[in-house]
């Protein structure tokens, strides 16, 4: 049996050491009219002093959205999502950010994953989220791992009954669940943007 094709981006599940403050979320501002960004999708700190999506081209992650608040443009009432809609004009969004450097993401592998690259680094390929549940669909580019800097540092594979299936002894069958933190984390880097 393959592995089960369903990418759901960046899903926290807990600190490195399983500390206990896991799952802290910060909250940090987007502006109106921003690209849409789905539940689990990377974000990284925007020139302008907002966030915004993570993608494939960006240098330095700060880490995945869970959600976001506002006061609804047109009727005036306070709203949550677990996404933020392209089209959204309100002037108060918050985004609730799991930003911890030391976060641990499961993270759904593009392509087949050698179990020798376990501990490599690779970065991420971002596809939009879609409707109905606006989740992400961000993998980590098992197929590039590298020793050199990259977003993400792969740590071990998930126990998932459904995604950790092998092709062989020697490696994990592609869309195998990955277990990892961000490499290459904005909290952690010494400049600004």
């Amino acid at each position: 049996m393959a592995n089960k094709d369903a990418a759901f981006g960046f899903r926290p599940i807990g600190k490195v050491g399983q500390n206990k403050d896991n799952q802290g979320l910060s909250e940090y501002n987007i502006a109106a009219n921003s690209s849409a960004i789905y539940q689990n999708d990377t974000v990284q700190f925007l020139a302008t002093g907002y966030i915004g999506v993570a993608d494939t081209t960006t240098a330095v992650l700060l880490g995945s959205l869970n959600g976001v608040f506002y006061t609804d443009s047109a009727d005036q009432k306070p709203k949550w999502a677990n996404h933020l809609a392209a089209s959204n004009a309100a002037t108060d969004i918050v985004g609730f950010v799991s930003d911890d450097p030391y976060e641990r993401f499961e993270v759904q592998s593009s392509t087949t994953l050698a179990i020798a690259d376990i501990g490599l680094n690779a970065d991420i390929v971002y596809a939009a989220g879609a409707s109905p549940n606006f989740v992400s669909k961000v993998e980590v580019n098992t197929g590039s791992m590298v020793s050199t800097t990259a977003q993400f540092r792969v740590v071990g594979v998930a126990k998932d009954l459904e995604n950790s299936e092998k092709s062989n002894a020697t490696t994990y069958a592609a869309n195998v669940n990955v277990v990892g933190i961000i490499n290459e984390h904005f909290l952690k880097q010494t400049a600004g943007i």
